[in-house]
């Protein structure tokens, strides 16, 4: 597992970890754009240039802030070149969402005014939340139930709530029991709520 950090210069490094040397990280969850980072980006030192590098640097700082080192963003981390390395890296991506520390999930068509009160009791951004395009990935589902923490932010980088004081609201978007966001085993869901 490839795990990116800022270097001392402000920029970003990769560093390949393996299983039992892997540290603590932050993973970033967001719906792909146009101009992502690629590996190839990252390692040619050509990314910041393009759009996709607001997200990896926002994931960057937010893990700083929660005094973690290392974070992952899938763009850039992973060689879509090498097909055996992306083959991998799908199979991986449950138990790398499961094994972060916590995952950001960054909300480009989300905007949260800094002028709704801190304590969030004015969610202006509500129904502009429930309409999410992320909401609509088939990665989704993994990506809320899999990570212990996983905290939902504006396209300023403001958090808006995490999945458990989101927990009605997502559940109303995605039909997904809440049981499923408080760690439920699979065994805990019928058949027919498995497979809706």
């Amino acid at each position: 597992m490839r795990l990116l950090q800022f270097n001392s210069d402000g920029d970003f490094s990769l560093t390949e970890f393996f299983e039992d040397d892997i540290p603590e990280y932050a993973i970033l969850s967001y719906r792909w754009g146009a101009e992502e980072v690629t590996f190839k980006d990252l390692t040619d030192g050509t990314s910041k240039g393009k759009t996709g590098y607001c997200k990896i640097q926002f994931c960057g700082e937010q893990a700083k802030r929660d005094s973690l080192q290392f974070f992952w963003v899938d763009t850039c981390c992973i060689d879509k070149s090498n097909a055996v390395e992306l083959q991998e890296a799908i199979n991986s991506m449950f138990r790398w969402y499961r094994d972060a520390t916590k995952c950001y999930v960054y909300l480009p068509d989300v905007s949260r005014p800094r002028t709704d009160s801190a304590d969030g009791s004015n969610k202006a951004w509500e129904s502009i939340f429930r309409k999410s395009e992320w909401f609509t990935r088939g990665w989704t589902l993994q990506e809320l139930i899999a990570p212990a923490s996983v905290e939902f932010y504006s396209k300023e980088g403001i958090l808006l709530g995490d999945k458990v004081s989101l927990e009605q609201i997502i559940c109303q978007i995605t039909g997904i029991p809440i049981k499923a966001f408080q760690g439920s085993p699979l065994s805990d869901f019928s058949i027919a709520e498995r497979m809706a």
